[in-house]
């Protein structure tokens, strides 16, 4: 197996997102959670960009890493504040998050063991112009990004309105 740059860029992507996602679950400072999320988002969006797909890169850092990250920090902020701190986890979430998380270690170990994944040959890039991206985000047809787009502007609207709803009751 001949080693590359982008195998190099890929795994040290993969080990990257490994890192700071188990980063995300295990701190007990909150707003540490959310950069480390942030980092998460970031890491995505390299896989991204190394595979060529750089209008989907660039929506990943602009809407995720931009938008939820800074809608979910507001929203810490609103509620808990910087010093707030995570519950400690009772024992038997514990072995039951152990549990789940070996048993999906063992899918994707089935996973990665059973199937063979060919690295495609003979991969045309074809640039795509302003005019036919606006026309496939504004359309509704089978290609179209205006459903994906409408959702993620209902999920950022909804974490304003639970934001300002928490805040209100305080």
């Amino acid at each position: 197996m001949e080693i590359t740059l982008e195998t190099v860029v890929f795994y040290f992507l993969a080990a990257f997102i490994a890192v700071f996602s188990i980063l995300t679950v295990t701190t007990n400072r909150i707003v540490r959670a959310a950069t480390y999320l942030l980092f998460v988002l970031f890491g995505t969006a390299g896989f991204y960009f190394l595979l060529g797909y750089t209008f989907l890169g660039s929506v990943q850092i602009m809407v995720y890493a931009g938008g939820v990250v800074v809608l979910y920090v507001f929203s810490i902020f609103l509620t808990s504040g910087e010093g707030a701190k995570f519950q400690k986890l009772k024992k038997s979430r514990f072995w039951a998050a152990l549990g789940t998380t070996l048993a999906g270690g063992i899918i994707v170990l089935f996973v990665l063991l059973k199937h063979k994944f060919l690295a495609p040959t003979d991969i045309e890039y074809a640039e795509t112009g302003f005019k036919e991206i606006g026309t496939l985000m504004l359309s509704s047809d089978k290609y179209g990004y205006l459903l994906p787009f409408e959702a993620v502007s209902i999920l950022l609207l909804a974490c304003i309105i639970g934001g300002l709803l928490i805040a209100r009751k305080r």
